[in-house]
């Protein structure tokens, strides 16, 4: 038991130390995902103001500084909360013979650092694809992809906000994806996690940009404004739910793109009873919920 508080404790405050290096400049600029996020941030807001698709939609946008808020919540403040808990289960997991190479069907190191990239952002991209649709698909997940969905103008920092819980949710699949991976995640993996972030931040960003013939790959803000669309084609619990590609929605039938106005109401049925503020909307998933 021992093992496992030390692991615990030593796991949590390493995050910390971690994220407060990170805050004063004293990891390498590469690993920097604090003010990288910041720095990604920016150029997409700024791009926002300097094309906007949506040209009567205010800068500073309906639920701008909750955005935001969620934004370093998720990716800082959360990471830090869990890293311990993680590592426990690593720990476990461990303990049951249950290795990083256990489910190995790739050997990545004996590949071109390029290659090694390209497998590790596609097979990641996927997961979080399958994952995006069971948080739709089910009725006890949706109640928590709510909060993501109650964004009702879109902006680039309604890209980090999602309820806690979907990263207790993402988080292990995508460790599962590394262990397919062999357990190895490429030198230049940090090329991915920002390359990740902007693709994100423009999806939901208030710019109007499809990638030409390049759209059946990559992800675009008109493609996900649809995935927002508070009306769905009949029958289906969502379209459009590629993360950084949009290759697996063409693959797997879920795309839909009727049109590109971007003047489409966002949300989801009786949005209005949704809470408004943070500490609401993440306890809102775990009571009787009417499911929509």
């Amino acid at each position: 038991m021992q093992d496992y508080l030390d692991s615990f404790k030593n796991a949590f405050l390493g995050t910390v130390d971690w994220t407060w290096k990170s805050i004063i400049f004293e990891v390498p600029w590469y690993t920097n995902y604090f003010w990288g996020l910041i720095a990604i941030s920016i150029v997409v807001w700024l791009l926002e103001i300097a094309f906007p698709w949506r040209k009567e939609q205010s800068v500073f946008r309906k639920d701008f500084w909750l955005d935001a808020f969620y934004m370093f919540f998720n990716f800082f403040v959360f990471s830090i909360v869990i890293s311990g808990f993680y590592k426990v289960l690593e720990l476990l997991f461990s303990g049951a013979g249950i290795t990083n190479t256990s489910l190995s069907l790739i050997d990545m190191s004996s590949l071109p650092n390029w290659l090694q990239l390209v497998i590790f952002f596609i097979l990641l991209d996927f997961v979080q694809w399958f994952t995006h649709v069971l948080l739709h698909k089910y009725s006890f997940l949706w109640n928590f992809h709510k909060v993501h969905h109650s964004v009702k103008e879109m902006g680039f920092a309604a890209h980090l906000r999602y309820h806690w819980m979907e990263n207790i949710l993402y988080k292990p699949l995508k460790t599962l994806g590394v262990m397919v991976l062999g357990g190895f995640e490429p030198e230049q993996a940090f090329i991915v996690h920002f390359l990740s972030i902007a693709i994100g931040h423009f999806n939901h960003a208030n710019i109007k940009i499809t990638w030409g013939v390049l759209k059946y790959v990559f992800n675009n803000p008109v493609m996900h404004l649809y995935h927002h669309a508070y009306t769905l084609p009949k029958g289906r619990f969502g379209v459009n739910f590629g993360i950084s590609l949009s290759l697996w929605d063409y693959i797997f039938k879920t795309n839909y793109i009727p049109e590109d106005s971007g003047t489409i109401l966002l949300g989801f049925e009786d949005d209005d009873k949704f809470p408004k503020d943070f500490l609401r909307q993440n306890i809102y998933g775990f009571g009787k919920q009417k499911n929509n």
